[in-house]
Parts: structure tokens; C-alpha cells; sequence
């Protein structure tokens, strides 16, 4: 597994819910690239919890939703949108177990977007929600100019 670099904690947009070390209320995910896939690792906390110990699903939600975003900046090598995120819930995601894996890889990418597929897994490797997402995806020159992508060079350690 590779690391990412995230080239956006110190710039206008260093405040992400999802991915910002620096947002204390945040998810402060990071990820690595394996292969196809685009993985996090990540550990819930209670005060995220719905029911029981039981990770919110809205939480889930945001989860893949950030992920699928990473893929879009690493394997699309652009920035984009979420147009369209279907979740589905299998099993629990507890909050008191520990790490738990999230994952997505590339179904597609046509001219104007990609289709995501995502997956949690729970502590001990079992799915407990799975989304396919799809993402408006820019041209690479408009989301340098536009969005702040900052190429695909500033995701990895230089070697």
C-alpha cells in the first residue's frame, strides 16, 4: 500500500469534514492506494454512533462518499462532484470494536463521470454498507484553474 498525501489541510480548503487533520469535529480520515482500490483505514468514536454502539448511517454515507472523492482525485486525476450516492446497509458498523476498513474502486469513468463502488468493513472484515457513487468529474485543466486540484504529483512522496 502507498500512502496519499493530502495537498489540501494547508489551503482554503484545509477544513474537510472528512479528510482534515485539523478539523477537530471532523472524520479526519486519511488513505493509501492498494492496487485498484483506494483504502482507509479509520476508527469510529461513540459520539458518532445512531442506536446502540451502531455507527450512524448518515455517518456510513459521508464515509463513502469521502472516499469515492480520493478515488476521483487519484485514479481520475481530476477533482468532481457526488451526482448520486445509493447506500446500502448489511450489517452493523459498531463503534466500540475498533478499526474498521473502508475501501472503493473505479466501476467506470466516461467523458463527464465515474462510478464508484465503495464498501465498509467492519471490525472483524464483513461488509456492513456498500454504496456505487458517481461523480461529475471535471476536465483536469478546468479543476487545476477552477477547484484547486493540485495534479496528481502532489498525492505521493516524491521517490
Amino acid at each position: 500500500m502507498k500512502k496519499i498525501i493530502n495537498p489540501f489541510i494547508n489551503g482554503d480548503n484545509g477544513n474537510c469534514f472528512g479528510c482534515s487533520p485539523h478539523n477537530s469535529n471532523g472524520l479526519q480520515m486519511s488513505f493509501f492506494e492498494d492496487g485498484d482500490y483506494i483504502v482507509a483505514e479509520w476508527e469510529p468514536q461513540g459520539h458518532l454512533s445512531g442506536f446502540k454502539n451502531v455507527l450512524h448511517g448518515g455517518i456510513q454515507a459521508t464515509i463513502m462518499d469521502e472516499i469515492a472523492s480520493w478515488l476521483v482525485f487519484v485514479k481520475c486525476q481530476t477533482s468532481g462532484v457526488t451526482t448520486e450516492l445509493n447506500a446500502k446497509y448489511r450489517g452493523a458498523i459498531l463503534t466500540d470494536q475498533g478499526k474498521i476498513t473502508v475501501r472503493a474502486k473505479l466501476i467506470s469513468q466516461e467523458k463527464k463521470f465515474a462510478r464508484i463502488y465503495t464498501e465498509i468493513l467492519d471490525h472483524n472484515g464483513k461488509l456492513g454498507s456498500q454504496a456505487e457513487v458517481t461523480y461529475m468529474i471535471f476536465p483536469q485543466e478546468m479543476a487545476k484553474q477552477k477547484f484547486e486540484y493540485p495534479g496528481i504529483e502532489a498525492f505521493f512522496e516524491k521517490e
